[in-house]
C-alpha cells in the first residue's frame, strides 16, 4: 500500500489483524511474482464494528450530545427507581437484588424491553421514551449484562443515544462490564461500570442513612439540652431580679422608716448637743457676768425659743414623712385593688388599658384583691 494511499487510513495496520482490501493485481514479470497493490482497507469483523462505533461517537461528540453541561444531577433520595431493561436479563435480577438489600422502601418500575437483536435500538429507545412519557420515576437504569461487542450493539445505536438525551427524567446505565464502553455511556447522565454498580450509584444505602439521621438527632438533642439550660439559667437569673409591686413599696417603706428613725436620732443628738453648749455658757456666764440672773432668763428664753424651733422644724419633717408614708400606701396596688379596682391582662400578660385593645374572644385574666379570675371578651366597648 503506497504513501498516497496509507495516509488517508484513520487507524494503524497491525500484524494479525483481520482486514478487508480493495487491491490491484499486478505480475512482476521479470521475477514472475504477483503483487497486490491496495487501494484502500478496512478492519474486518469486530474491527469494522469498531469503526462505525468511533464513527458515531465523533458525530454525536460534534453535536455536543455528551457535553457535561447537558448532563443532569441524580435525585439523592428517589422514591421510584425504574429499570429498562430484559425481563430475562441476568442484569435484571442483579439490580433487584442491589436495591432490595440497599433500600427495599424505593419502589421499582420494569419497562421491559429485548437488548440484543434486529431492531432492539429502536425498542430501547421505545422503552425510554415511554418511561419519560410516564413520568412516574426519579431516575431510570438502562442496564444489560456483559457479551461480545455484537452483544452490545443495540445500545450503540444513534436512536438510543438521541432518545437517552431526550429523556426528562435522569438516566443511568450500566451496560457489560467495566471495560465495555457504547454510545448509550457517553450520553447518559452518568455510567456505572455493571449494572449492579448502576443500582447502588441510584439508590442510597438505608443504614448510612439511619446511622445519619441518629448522628443528627443526637447532636440536635445535645444542641437542644444545651440552648434549654441556658435559657433556665437566664431565667432563674431574671427571676431572682424581679420583685412583685407590693414587695418593692414594702422595701421603700423599710427605707423610708430607717429614715425617719435616722432624722429623730439626728435631731435629738442635736438637741443634746446644743443643751450642753448652752449649759456650758450659761456656766461660764454665772462665773463672768455682773448680773447673772438676768443673763439666765435671756438664756433660758433663748433655750425655749430653740428648743420650740427645733421641735417645730422635727413636727414638719414628721408630718412631711407621714404625708410620703399615705401616698406610698395608696400607690400600693394591694391598696388600689382593696377599693374595688382590678387588673387585666390579656393572653401574652401585658395590662389592658383601653377597651379599643380588646377583640371578641381575646382571653383575658383578672387579678383581684384577693384571688382573680379567667375570662373571655364577648363584646369589646
Amino acid at each position: 500500500m503506497f504513501r498516497n494511499r496509507h495516509q488517508h487510513l484513520t487507524w494503524q495496520p497491525k500484524d494479525g489483524m483481520q482486514v478487508e482490501a480493495q487491491a490491484l493485481v499486478t505480475l512482476y514479470e521479470s521475477r514472475g511474482d504477483f503483487q497486490l497493490n491496495i487501494e484502500t482497507m478496512r478492519q474486518a469483523g469486530s474491527g469494522a464494528l469498531y469503526e462505525q462505533f468511533l464513527r458515531l461517537r465523533d458525530k454525536l461528540a460534534l453535536e455536543g450530545l455528551f457535553t457535561e453541561s447537558s448532563k443532569r444531577t441524580l435525585p439523592s433520595f428517589p422514591r421510584t427507581i425504574g429499570v429498562v431493561t430484559s425481563l430475562n436479563a441476568a442484569a435484571l435480577r442483579d439490580i433487584l437484588a442491589t436495591l432490595k438489600r440497599r433500600n427495599p422502601g424505593i419502589a421499582v418500575i420494569i419497562y421491559p424491553v429485548p437488548v440484543q437483536g434486529q431492531s432492539a435500538g429502536e425498542k430501547i429507545a421505545f422503552g425510554l421514551q415511554t418511561a419519560s412519557q410516564r413520568a412516574e420515576c426519579d431516575v431510570l437504569i438502562l442496564a444489560r449484562g456483559g457479551g461480545s461487542i455484537e452483544d452490545l450493539w443495540a445500545f450503540n445505536d444513534e436512536v438510543v443515544a438521541r432518545a437517552i438525551r431526550a429523556c426528562t427524567i435522569p438516566v443511568v446505565t450500566g451496560i457489560g462490564h467495566e471495560t465495555d464502553f457504547t454510545i448509550a455511556d457517553f450520553a447518559a447522565d452518568q455510567r456505572a461500570p455493571t449494572p449492579t454498580a448502576a443500582a447502588e450509584l441510584v439508590s442510597p444505602d438505608r443504614i448510612t442513612l439511619i446511622r445519619r439521621v441518629n448522628a443528627l438527632t443526637q447532636h440536635v438533642t445535645q444542641h437542644t439540652s444545651r440552648g434549654i439550660e441556658q435559657r433556665m439559667q437566664y431565667l432563674d437569673a431574671m427571676s431572682r431580679r424581679l420583685l412583685h409591686p407590693g414587695d418593692q413599696l414594702r422595701s421603700q417603706m423599710n427605707r423610708l422608716l430607717r429614715f425617719k428613725d435616722s432624722i429623730d436620732r439626728c435631731i435629738h443628738a442635736q438637741l443634746r448637743q446644743n443643751q450642753w453648749r448652752l449649759g456650758t455658757l450659761l456656766h461660764r456666764s454665772r462665773m463672768q457676768l455682773p448680773r447673772p440672773s438676768l443673763h439666765m432668763t435671756l438664756l433660758h428664753s433663748s433655750t425655749l425659743k430653740m428648743r420650740t424651733l427645733l421641735e417645730s422644724q422635727l413636727a414638719i419633717r414628721r408630718i412631711r414623712l407621714a404625708s410620703l408614708e399615705s401616698s406610698l400606701i395608696h400607690l400600693d396596688p394591694e391598696h388600689v385593688l382593696a377599693r374595688g379596682y382590678s387588673v387585666v391582662r390579656d393572653a401574652k400578660g401585658s395590662v389592658v388599658r383601653r377597651g379599643t385593645e380588646l377583640r371578641a374572644g381575646d382571653a383575658l385574666d383578672i387579678t383581684l384583691a384577693q384571688g382573680g379570675a379567667s375570662a373571655q371578651v364577648i363584646r369589646p366597648r
